[in-house]
């Protein structure tokens, strides 16, 4: 059974800097995807990076190129998101994903799997 836990998340002032964690099980990095994945409050759930298990790489929706950084360690079955620069505007619930990613138009998809998130409040 895959299962995703994410934490990290809590009250942060703008301008800072954020790493949430994800801790994977139920299956393994060559496997899947990984990715995250984040809901703003009276938004659509928006893509925000993946990591592909076939060649490594990792993808991001250009809405957050340059301030967001995922990477993953396949020894630990865990994955990261560090925001820097933080804004009001990234308050959100942020959730860890996993299955097939697909990037379009440069937005994020697919990974149907996911954790059940956690919030990320940005004051100003």
């Amino acid at each position: 059974e895959v299962q995703l836990v994410e934490s990290g998340g809590g009250l942060v002032q703008a301008g800072g800097s954020l790493r949430l964690s994800c801790t994977a099980s139920g299956f393994t990095f060559d496997d899947y995807a990984v990715g995250w994945f984040r809901q703003a409050p009276g938004k659509e759930r928006e893509g925000i990076s993946c990591i592909s298990p076939g060649d490594g790489g990792t993808y991001y929706a250009d809405s957050v190129k340059g301030r967001f950084t995922m990477s993953s360690d396949n020894a630990k079955n865990m994955v990261y998101l560090t925001i820097d620069n933080l804004k009001p505007e990234d308050t959100a619930v942020y959730y860890c994903a996993a299955g097939f990613c697909t990037v379009v138009y440069g937005t994020v998809h697919g990974m149907d799997y996911r954790g059940k998130g956690t919030l990320v409040t940005v004051s100003s």
